[in-house]
C-alpha cells in the first residue's frame, strides 16, 4: 500500500500529468514538485559544467543521471555513417538527462552538450533507481516520456519539411526558452553559425543568409564574445508562422 508520501505525490502529479494520450511535454521538476526535486538534487553535489561540454555520449553506458539545475542543453542523435547528428530536443533547468536509460540499464540513445555553462547534479545509476522505487515514480516518468517522443516527433517533422528559416528559428526559440526557463530577454545562444547548421541539417551559408534580414530589424544581434542573442522571440514566431 503507498504510505503518506506516495499519495502527497500522486496529488503533486495529478497536478502536473494529465492522461497519456493528452500528454504534453513538461520538465521534471514540474512532474515531481519541489520537495521531491530538493530530495534528488541533495542526492549528489552541483558541478559546473562550461559551455559545449559533452555531458552524455550515445551509445555509452548508463553509469548515472544527470539532474540539470541550470543552463541549457542540446539533445542531438546520430544519423549514420557520414551524416551529421540531428537535434533531438532542448532541455533547460528542471530536467532529468539520462534516465530512460538507467531505467532500462541499457545504452545512451543520444548525446547531450552543453549549450551554455551548466550546473549539474551526477546521480549514480543505483541511487536514482532507489529514488524512482521508494517515491513510486515509475508511471509519472512514463508518461513524462511520452510526452518527450512527441515532442520529438514534432522535431523531426520540421527537419523533414520545415523551410531553413523555419527550422532556425524554432532551433533558436527551443535554445532560447526551453522547458522551465523564465528569465528576461534578450537571451543568448552560445552556439556558432556552423553549429547551429548541424543542428538543423543546413550548411553555415544557408544560416547566415537566413540570420541577415532578422539581424536587420533587430531579431537578433550577434552577442560579444561569440553566439547570438535573441532579442524579439514574438518575431521569430510570427515568422514561423508565416514560412
Amino acid at each position: 500500500m503507498a504510505d503518506a508520501g506516495h499519495r502527497g505525490l500522486d496529488e503533486e502529479a495529478a497536478t502536473c500529468v494529465v492522461h497519456m494520450e493528452e500528454t504534453v511535454y513538461q520538465c521534471h521538476r514540474a512532474l515531481f514538485g519541489d520537495r521531491l526535486w530538493g530530495q534528488l538534487l541533495r542526492l549528489a553535489p552541483a558541478r559546473r559544467r562550461p559551455c559545449r561540454t559533452v555531458l552524455l555520449r550515445e551509445g555509452d553506458a548508463a553509469t548515472h543521471v544527470l539532474v540539470l539545475a541550470g543552463g541549457s542543453v542540446a539533445v542531438s542523435r546520430q544519423g549514420g555513417p557520414g551524416r551529421e547528428a540531428t537535434l533531438l530536443a532542448v532541455r533547460g533547468p528542471g530536467e532529468l538527462l539520462g534516465e530512460l536509460a538507467v531505467l532500462d540499464e541499457g545504452r545512451r540513445t543520444a548525446t547531450v552538450v552543453a549549450a551554455e555553462d551548466c550546473q549539474v547534479h551526477t546521480v549514480p545509476a543505483a541511487d536514482f533507481r532507489r529514488f524512482v522505487d521508494r517515491h513510486d515514480l515509475h508511471r509519472a516518468l512514463l508518461r513524462q516520456m511520452v510526452g518527450r517522443v512527441r515532442e520529438n516527433d514534432e522535431i523531426r517533422a520540421e527537419l523533414a519539411a520545415g523551410s531553413i528559416p523555419y527550422r532556425l528559428a524554432s532551433a533558436l526559440l527551443r535554445l532560447s526558452f526551453p522547458p522551465g526557463h523564465d528569465g528576461p530577454t534578450p537571451v543568448r545562444v552560445r552556439l556558432t553559425q556552423e553549429e547551429l547548421a548541424r543542428m538543423i541539417g543546413a550548411c553555415r551559408n544557408a544560416v547566415g543568409g537566413a540570420l541577415r534580414p532578422w539581424q536587420r530589424q533587430g531579431w537578433v544581434r550577434t552577442a560579444t564574445g561569440g553566439g547570438l542573442l535573441v532579442e524579439d522571440p514574438d518575431a521569430l514566431r510570427r515568422a514561423m508562422a508565416s514560412l
